[in-house]
């Protein structure tokens, strides 16, 4: 059994800015995400949340179980220990519901509300919930570190979405704020649920997985709401969603997951931070949002608030 040869300075600090752009670019792509739904929405006035998210995870879904087949080629050995069992697939079904599915159709229904930018700060709140859910779940106190954190972040998202009830005094603004929290706890959940499961059978064949499940509920849940009729939607719809399933959803996966191998998770989730910055850049440019001071501050308070969090330990 051949030893990997250890990586010399110079090749270890190419490998570590290789990994900050890549995680870099995969942030940017899940942030464009908002973007690309809202000018979805735009371009067809009768297109709802679960038609837009059937076209993204039917265009996605194949690359995914391109890479799901290649990683269970019959030259890679599968240890025991990572061979499916059937309470995996049972939590692949579940999880793939929540993380993949709800979340998703949460965050469509919420973005038919609220701005891309208030969307996108909201839904980075996940890692708070994440630490929530853990404290209750394990019944571990959280620390004064962490309600510090707490405390920034939903100070900031508060800042934020008085703002936006100010510019734009919009009686939804709630309801689609809701619905995207909504969309951040269920991750959440996804994230506590799937962390040993990843582990065990690895992050490429969990999320191929996990997005055919999802793919499948977004299909009858379509055909249930639509009748499966035939799409009519125009073309500019269809390019967006591409884009989206491409660009915001396949390629940012693998690179982070590339990016976190290199660097490792703290610093990747440093320069994720990045991701609601350019949403509200790109907000201002293509969708004509408003930017203004105290959504800067907020975004701030947030940025701040969920890096210490990540960063703390139980």
């Amino acid at each position: 059994m051949q030893t990997a040869t250890p990586l010399t300075a110079e090749q270890h600090s190419q490998q570590i800015v290789i990994g900050c752009v890549f995680v870099l670019l995969a942030a940017f792509g899940f942030s464009a995400k908002s973007i690309l739904v809202k000018l979805a929405y735009a371009n067809s006035p009768q297109l709802d949340a679960i038609t837009l998210m059937l076209l993204r995870m039917a265009i996605s879904l194949p690359f995914f179980l391109v890479v799901a087949v290649w990683s269970n080629r019959p030259s890679k050995q599968i240890s025991d220990s990572q061979r499916m069992r059937t309470q995996d697939w049972l939590m692949i079904m579940v999880l793939g519901f929540l993380g993949y599915y709800l979340s998703s159709l949460l965050d469509f229904e919420g973005l038919t509300y609220i701005s891309a930018g208030l969307e996108r700060l909201i839904l980075y709140l996940y890692p708070t919930f994440v630490v929530l859910l853990t404290a209750g779940v394990y019944r571990k106190a959280i620390n004064r570190r962490q309600a510090f954190a707490l405390m920034l972040s939903y100070a900031g998202i508060l800042l934020v979405y008085a703002d936006h009830q100010m510019q734009s005094n919009s009686p939804n603004l709630l309801l689609g704020s809701a619905y995207v929290a909504s969309s951040a706890m269920t991750f959440a959940i996804f994230m506590v649920g799937s962390g040993v499961l990843i582990k065990r059978i690895g992050a490429i064949r969990f999320t191929a997985y996990s997005m055919t499940v999802a793919c499948v509920v977004t299909g009858l849940h379509f055909i249930i709401r639509h009748g499966g009729y035939p799409l009519q939607l125009p073309a500019s719809v269809y390019g967006l969603a591409s884009i989206m399933a491409i660009f915001s959803t396949v390629l940012p996966s693998f690179l982070m997951n590339a990016g976190i191998q290199r660097i490792g998770a703290g610093s990747a989730s440093i320069i994720s931070s990045a991701g609601p910055v350019g949403t509200l850049i790109l907000a201002f440019f293509l969708l004509g949002e408003a930017l203004t001071v105290a959504q800067l501050a907020g975004t701030c308070l947030v940025l701040i608030g969920v890096y210490v969090v990540s960063r703390a330990k139980f």
